[in-house]
Protein backbone atom coordinates (compact mmCIF):
# COMPACT_ATOMS: atom_id res chain seq x y z
CA UNK A 1 0.00 0.00 0.00
CA UNK A 2 1.35 3.35 -1.10
CA UNK A 3 1.69 6.69 1.25
CA UNK A 4 -1.47 9.00 0.05
CA UNK A 5 0.62 12.56 -0.94
CA UNK A 6 -0.97 15.94 -1.37
CA UNK A 7 0.30 19.23 -2.88
CA UNK A 8 -0.58 22.05 -1.14
CA UNK A 9 0.91 26.05 0.39
CA UNK A 10 2.20 26.41 3.65
CA UNK A 11 0.27 29.17 5.24
CA UNK A 12 1.41 28.97 8.70
CA UNK A 13 4.25 28.00 10.49
CA UNK A 14 2.35 26.70 13.46
CA UNK A 15 4.76 25.91 15.62
CA UNK A 16 8.74 24.04 15.53
CA UNK A 17 8.71 21.82 13.53
CA UNK A 18 5.30 21.77 11.99
CA UNK A 19 3.42 23.72 9.38
CA UNK A 20 -0.26 23.90 8.38
CA UNK A 21 -0.23 23.09 4.66
CA UNK A 22 -3.99 24.36 2.74
CA UNK A 23 -4.89 22.99 -0.74
CA UNK A 24 -7.71 24.46 -2.60
CA UNK A 25 -10.54 22.63 -4.84
CA UNK A 26 -13.07 24.23 -6.96
CA UNK A 27 -16.10 22.12 -6.99
CA UNK A 28 -19.48 22.66 -8.62
CA UNK A 29 -22.63 22.20 -6.79
CA UNK A 30 -24.68 19.32 -8.36
CA UNK A 31 -28.33 21.41 -8.98
CA UNK A 32 -27.65 24.85 -9.29
CA UNK A 33 -24.59 24.52 -11.36
CA UNK A 34 -22.52 27.17 -9.48
CA UNK A 35 -19.10 26.49 -8.77
CA UNK A 36 -17.23 27.53 -5.66
CA UNK A 37 -13.59 27.18 -3.48
CA UNK A 38 -13.22 24.75 -0.66
CA UNK A 39 -10.10 24.51 1.41
CA UNK A 40 -8.81 22.10 3.79
CA UNK A 41 -5.42 22.57 6.02
CA UNK A 42 -3.43 19.68 7.12
CA UNK A 43 -0.63 19.96 9.71
CA UNK A 44 2.38 18.39 9.03
CA UNK A 45 5.98 17.26 10.67
CA UNK A 46 9.07 19.60 8.68
CA UNK A 47 11.88 18.25 10.61
CA UNK A 48 14.28 20.94 9.72
CA UNK A 49 12.19 24.15 9.85
CA UNK A 50 12.91 24.65 5.97
CA UNK A 51 9.90 25.90 4.49
CA UNK A 52 9.12 29.20 4.70
CA UNK A 53 4.97 31.02 4.24
CA UNK A 54 3.91 30.97 0.74
CA UNK A 55 5.97 27.60 -0.38
CA UNK A 56 4.17 24.89 -2.33
CA UNK A 57 5.10 21.69 -0.91
CA UNK A 58 4.34 18.16 -1.11
CA UNK A 59 3.08 16.33 1.81
CA UNK A 60 2.63 12.35 2.32
CA UNK A 61 0.93 10.35 4.75
CA UNK A 62 2.45 8.78 7.93
CA UNK A 63 2.22 7.18 11.55
CA UNK A 64 0.89 9.98 13.88
CA UNK A 65 3.25 12.24 15.22
CA UNK A 66 0.77 13.80 17.32
CA UNK A 67 -3.03 14.54 17.58
CA UNK A 68 -3.11 16.44 14.92
CA UNK A 69 0.60 15.79 13.08
CA UNK A 70 0.10 12.57 10.67
CA UNK A 71 1.42 13.95 7.79
CA UNK A 72 5.47 15.03 7.00
CA UNK A 73 6.95 17.11 4.43
CA UNK A 74 8.45 15.35 1.36
CA UNK A 75 9.87 17.92 -0.54
CA UNK A 76 8.91 21.69 -1.36
CA UNK A 77 8.10 21.95 -5.19
CA UNK A 78 8.43 26.23 -5.23
CA UNK A 79 9.55 28.67 -2.98
CA UNK A 80 7.30 31.35 -2.33
CA UNK A 81 8.99 33.67 -0.08
CA UNK A 82 12.04 34.72 -2.76
CA UNK A 83 9.66 35.61 -5.09
CA UNK A 84 7.85 37.92 -2.49
CA UNK A 85 11.68 39.63 -1.24
CA UNK A 86 12.72 40.27 -4.58
CA UNK A 87 9.60 42.05 -5.54
CA UNK A 88 10.35 44.18 -2.81
CA UNK A 89 13.70 44.79 -3.26
CA UNK A 90 12.58 45.75 -6.79
CA UNK A 91 10.00 48.30 -4.75
CA UNK A 92 12.43 50.05 -2.43
CA UNK A 93 15.36 50.18 -5.23
CA UNK A 94 12.68 52.12 -7.36
CA UNK A 95 11.82 54.77 -4.67
CA UNK A 96 15.46 55.33 -3.59
CA UNK A 97 15.98 55.89 -7.51
CA UNK A 98 13.07 58.50 -8.00
CA UNK A 99 14.38 59.95 -4.51
CA UNK A 100 17.20 60.66 -5.96
CA UNK A 101 16.09 62.02 -9.45
CA UNK A 102 13.76 63.81 -7.17
CA UNK A 103 16.93 65.18 -5.11
CA UNK A 104 19.00 66.31 -8.47
CA UNK A 105 16.15 68.53 -9.26
CA UNK A 106 15.24 69.79 -5.89
CA UNK A 107 18.40 69.77 -3.55
CA UNK A 108 15.82 69.33 -0.80
CA UNK A 109 17.87 67.68 2.39
CA UNK A 110 15.11 65.52 3.39
CA UNK A 111 14.61 63.62 -0.11
CA UNK A 112 18.75 62.67 0.37
CA UNK A 113 17.67 60.76 4.10
CA UNK A 114 14.43 59.34 1.95
CA UNK A 115 16.96 58.16 -0.71
CA UNK A 116 19.79 56.89 1.72
CA UNK A 117 17.46 55.50 4.19
CA UNK A 118 15.88 53.04 1.47
CA UNK A 119 19.54 52.20 0.19
CA UNK A 120 20.38 51.00 3.55
CA UNK A 121 17.09 49.34 4.81
CA UNK A 122 17.48 47.37 0.57
CA UNK A 123 21.35 46.82 1.31
CA UNK A 124 20.04 45.04 4.77
CA UNK A 125 17.36 43.30 3.36
CA UNK A 126 19.70 41.59 0.82
CA UNK A 127 22.34 40.74 3.95
CA UNK A 128 19.08 38.87 5.26
CA UNK A 129 18.50 36.96 2.56
CA UNK A 130 22.17 35.48 1.77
Amino acid sequence: MSKRTITGTVTSIAGDKTIVVTTTTRKTNPLYGKKYTTSRKFHAHDAKNETHVGDTVLIEECAPISATKTWTLSKIVERGRERLTLKENEIVEEMAEKAAAKHDKEEDPEDAVIASNAKQSTSKKEEEAK
